[in-house]
């Protein structure tokens, strides 16, 4: 499951899927695996940098209004 995983944890399993992909010498089935596992881990990337986003333009918006 990715949803456990923290932004670097995901990150950094999405850089080994790229590397293991690119290195070429799998099986179809086990290519497609390991892609539809680099979408999940993308997109768990994508939602922890989105609530990254969210938290420091929130913290700017309280900021300016002080």
């Amino acid at each position: 499951m990715t949803d456990d995983l923290n932004y670097e944890q995901a990150r950094d399993e999405l850089a080994e899927v790229v590397a293991r992909l690119e290195a070429g010498g799998l099986s179809l089935e086990d290519s497609l695996g390991l892609w539809e596992r680099g979408e999940a881990l993308a997109k768990l990337c994508e939602r922890h940098l989105a609530g990254a986003r969210e938290r420091v333009e929130s913290a700017l918006a309280s900021v300016e209004s002080e």
